[in-house]
């Protein structure tokens, strides 16, 4: 296994695993450490009801893990924005996120090569994927193709959630007004430098996901991060007074050429139909476009931490801005001087 003299942050969301949590997190210590020169460990807590807190809370006192930090939120959000909360406040030079439930921690020394290689974003997509009920299923295949259409790129497959980050890539995202919500795409669609792995590994057993909240999240990442739902609005609306101006010259058309106005009737019958369809899907974009406006203006912050720990052993270097050498100071030098003497 090789060895990386790098300072690495690697990010894990956790909730309700009280009883996996302690052997879990020694573990992933133990492997971190044998791999590069610096680490810290940053566990988000996602508003887990259990004892999690007070685990991970023993787990930084002196008998505890070295470098361990934990952040603990007040109400539970999504992965991807409980895994920036992690991201944001990591100090490494590299930032690794993963799920321990569904990815192979083992696999990091393969992704930290290519990241120390140049990749600013390393990207490991394990091929065998958790039990997941039909209707998830078709609606994750419907939001991956929707997705790649407008944006050009395979969300589940080109952009999974186990990834490695340079330090530059996550002062890219900061910049975003939205950073917790376009964390998710922005490494893949950012034009850095990117690796896409694959690996097999065994998934462990995980919670069934929420159709309905993976269905809110998937809409309001389409319109907040691609303009195309609004382009096909435009396009929509525009067809609709193309057909609106066919249709007026086809009426002055038989109104010129032929005496009996009424055989239009069936014609003007199939017009408003498909006017009326053309409208409703117009408004139906339009309604997703004002919930994610009324959703971004209205809720506040999408998270708040509502208790953070820090190990009381921390193992790591302090990179601070002090640079070694054998400078000598006038006081100094004159004592020396004088001995000379």
């Amino acid at each position: 296994m090789a060895y990386f003299p790098i300072f690495l942050s690697v990010v894990m969301v956790l909730r309700n695993q009280s009883d996996r949590i302690e052997p879990l997190l020694a573990d992933t210590v133990k492997l971190i450490e044998g791999q590069v020169s610096d680490f810290e460990l940053i566990v988000v807590d996602n508003a887990s009801d259990d004892c999690s807190v007070s685990i991970l809370k023993r787990l930084t006192d002196e008998s505890g893990l070295p470098n361990l930090q934990v952040y603990a939120l007040t109400k539970s959000v999504d992965a991807d924005t409980a895994s920036w909360v992690g991201l944001e406040n990591a100090l490494g030079d590299f930032v690794a996120v993963i799920d321990p439930f569904s990815d192979d921690i083992t696999f990091l020394n393969e992704m930290l090569s290519k990241a120390v290689e140049g990749a600013d974003v390393v990207f490991a997509n394990n091929k065998n994927k958790s039990d997941q009920g039909f209707l998830y299923k078709s609606a994750f295949s419907i939001f991956n193709k929707l997705y790649k259409w407008f944006n050009g790129i395979h969300l589940a497959n080109e952009a999974p959630q186990y990834r490695i980050l340079s330090k530059r890539v996550v002062n890219f995202i900061l910049q975003h007004p939205q950073p917790a919500m376009t964390y998710r795409h922005l490494p893949a669609t950012g034009g850095f430098a990117r690796v896409n792995l694959e690996y097999c590994s065994q998934t462990k057993p995980k919670k069934d996901r929420r159709l309905g909240e993976s269905i809110d999240r998937g809409m309001r990442m389409i319109v907040s991060t691609t303009r195309a739902p609004m382009r096909l609005v435009t396009s929509l609306s525009l067809f609709g007074a193309f057909s609106n101006l066919i249709y007026s010259i086809y009426v002055v058309t038989i109104w010129l050429f032929k005496p009996d106005v009424a055989s239009g009737w069936a014609s003007l019958s199939l017009q408003q139909s498909g006017m009326f369809f053309l409208i409703s899907l117009v408004l139906l974009v339009l309604g997703e476009y004002i919930l994610h406006m009324a959703h971004s203006s209205n809720e506040g912050p999408l998270y708040h931490v509502a208790q953070e720990f820090t190990s009381s052993i921390i193992n790591r270097k302090e990179k601070l801005n002090i640079e070694e050498n054998n400078y000598t100071s006038p006081l100094q030098y004159a004592s020396n001087q004088e001995q000379d003497k």
